[in-house]
């Protein structure tokens, strides 16, 4: 059965956006990950400024093989402060605190 990891990212109220804008660069860069299952970024529908980031993966030994990734630490700030081209640094990030929430499927419709 699937298990589903959230990214709960509280950012400035401004900065939404920007948040999307991000993960819209980096579109399906996690899609060939062995045991990726899907993906949704979900904006706040009213005044909250915490996103969430919604992964569902095959078991919980795929997410810790793509979190302990070279992708996953590009993707997420952890590699060389500096970009590729050795003179632009990365991207300050956005989110003022992230928390990592775990989940497994306990029913619903269309549950797998």
């Amino acid at each position: 059965m699937s298990i589903v990891k959230i990214n709960a990212i509280t950012v400035p109220a401004d900065s939404g956006d920007e948040l999307a804008q991000r993960f819209a660069a980096r579109a399906g860069a996690v899609d060939g990950q062995e045991g990726f299952e899907g993906f949704e970024l979900l904006k706040p529908a009213d005044e909250r400024t915490t996103w969430l980031v919604v992964t569902r993966w095959r078991d919980e030994e795929s997410f810790e093989a793509w979190k302990n990734s070279r992708s996953f630490g590009a993707g997420h700030g952890q590699a060389d402060p500096v970009q590729a081209d050795g003179d632009t640094p990365r991207q300050r990030p956005v989110g003022l605190s992230a928390e990592l929430w775990s989940y497994t499927v306990a029913g619903g419709s269309g549950s797998q």
